[in-house]
């Protein structure tokens, strides 16, 4: 099984916002939307030289999508890239009011205004840095965004500065045990985790802003196989963090839906423990609900997305729902990131990045697509249904990523 698509269509974009007020400002804003604020949904087309790249971004509301507006990232994507790397990231804030997302083929962040739908600059990292083999990773938190460059196995950090700019700060070597690339990263509050797609993961400190490692490189207990339910051979694609920062949780590449989840108490990653929610294939992207009482999955090789419920207190999963096969699958549409409307409860309403689509082939490859489900849940069990609104068709290929503004509060 693949765990990166190829450069024949193009991946998806990155989303992210920063805000400078007060840390009680912060939390008070993440958590209390105004009934009045628009959601908006971001994708990255991430479209390839000479094409120039652009945000595609979308108005929600209910389970409808509504284009708004199509933004130049004054760069080039390069049409294929990892399925867990994240090119959408955003503060997790209401006020913030910038959009990031990479250029993977131009070596570049992209800075746009969300509020007045425009790009504000391009900020590269060092000469060395490059991302032209499978993408640029983003991951922000409240003072730094950090980039993976796939192609030089690094990792960027970027300062954020009033107006939506940034301000390299410099890089580090990033590579797995096996010679991988990060293929997905989080950050929360002092500590970066990473995956490298090669069933490896690490994980950083990041008090000082650039990243130092916690000394805990290591493989997953899927990919060594010695774990509840595991079969071994498990590649770490995506990751996700809990909100209180204690838990790191892996999304798998295997046969199987496979999650991994560490414990990260002690500032760095114990030995992860192996959850099969499912017999459909993949779960190469991972995200939690907001209230973290569920960590949704895409399935890549089988065209449906999970639902796996997550206790925050103790880390554990415990098998959920799975979606029917999403419209106009048939072995090939694969799925990037799953991100939830909503800033409170489940989120509502899903939304899911389809690569490829076979059946709208013209001339130029598969068009990409945003799927569209709803989710219901009453703590033991639930539901994942495609909405008559689904997909939402697009007319460029390959779109991996996608983002949501306002953001999840963590």
């Amino acid at each position: 099984m693949n765990i990166w698509v190829r450069r024949f269509t193009s991946v998806a974009a990155v989303f992210g916002l920063t805000v400078f007020c007060s840390a009680a400002d912060r939390a008070t804003e993440a958590v209390r939307a105004s009934p009045t604020t628009p959601i908006y949904v971001a994708a990255n087309q991430d479209t390839g030289f000479p094409t120039p790249n652009a945000i595609t971004l979308y108005l929600a509301q209910g389970t409808q999508l509504t284009y708004q507006n199509t933004i130049s990232t004054g760069g080039f994507g390069i049409q294929g890239g990892f399925f867990g790397t994240q090119r959408i990231s955003s503060v997790p804030n209401r006020l913030a009011t910038c959009l990031y997302a990479s250029d993977a083929y131009s070596d570049d962040v992209a800075s746009i205004s969300l509020q007045n739908q425009q790009l504000v600059g391009t900020f590269s990292g060092s000469r060395n840095d490059d991302g032209s083999t499978n993408g640029i990773g983003l991951a922000v938190n409240s003072n730094y965004l950090y980039a993976s460059f796939t192609a030089s196995q690094t990792i960027g950090t970027f300062a954020l500065q009033q107006g939506c700019a940034l301000t390299f700060l410099g890089d580090i070597s990033a590579v797995g045990l096996q010679g991988g690339s990060v293929t997905g990263m989080a950050v929360n509050g002092n500590i970066l985790v990473v995956a490298y797609g090669d069933g490896s993961i690490q994980s950083f400190s990041v008090t000082g802003g650039i990243p130092v490692s916690n000394n805990d490189l290591q493989n997953s207990t899927g990919f060594s196989g010695g774990s509840v339910g595991s079969t071994g051979g498990s590649l770490p694609s995506g990751v996700d963090l809990t909100q209180d920062g204690r838990f790191a949780i892996f999304g798998d590449i295997s046969s199987t839906t496979t999650l991994e989840v560490s414990n990260l108490t002690a500032g760095k990653l114990a030995r992860t423990t192996v959850y099969t929610v499912g017999t459909r294939v993949d779960a190469g992207t991972v995200r939690l609900s907001p209230d973290e009482s569920l960590v949704y999955t895409t399935n890549s090789e089988s065209g449906t997305v999970t639902a796996a419920f997550f206790n925050p207190s103790t880390g554990k999963i415990t098998t959920g729902c799975v979606s029917p096969p999403l419209q106009g699958f048939n072995g090939r549409p694969w799925y990037g990131s799953v991100v939830a409307r909503d800033t409170t409860g489940t989120g509502n309403v899903l939304y899911v990045a389809e690569f490829g689509r076979d059946y709208l082939e013209i001339n130029h490859g598969p068009a990409s697509a945003i799927g569209i489900l709803t989710i219901t849940s009453n703590g033991t069990s639930c539901t994942l249904t495609e909405s008559v609104s689904s997909p939402v068709l697009l007319t460029y290929p390959g779109m991996l990523s996608i983002g949501v503004f306002p953001p999840r509060a963590f």
